[in-house]
């Protein structure tokens, strides 16, 4: 099945998990379109200043792949600077956030996996 940006799910949510700001969410697929054992697969895009707050994944694993900018995660309570070209997981069990530390847009790619 082939999807366009027409089917493309747009979401703001604010002050996310506790974080700053907007958070924009760009859903690639959604609903019936996702994979039987995949909760979310979306563009994530932060502006600068804007955070995703520190939250635990329990029965599920996040994926991100930075795509543009620069920011910060802290996974498991260590910080560490990121930019494009980087990827992140996150198992279940364990903890991470993200903030834009840049001066322009941080892009990623989270994919989140059940089980």
């Amino acid at each position: 099945m082939i999807y366009t940006k027409q089917d493309y799910i747009h979401e703001a949510k604010q002050n996310l998990r506790g974080g700053i700001g907007d958070v924009k969410f760009e859903h690639l697929l959604a609903g019936d379109a996702l994979p039987k054992n995949c909760r979310l697969y979306a563009k994530i895009t932060l502006a600068p200043g804007s955070s995703i707050g520190e939250h635990v994944h329990e029965g599920e694993t996040e994926v991100y792949t930075f795509i543009e900018g620069t920011g910060k995660v802290t996974d498991d309570g260590m910080p560490i600077n990121v930019a494009a070209g980087y990827n992140m997981t996150t198992a279940s069990g364990h903890s991470h956030s993200v903030e834009n530390t840049g001066d322009s847009d941080l892009v990623l790619l989270a994919v989140i996996i059940l089980g």
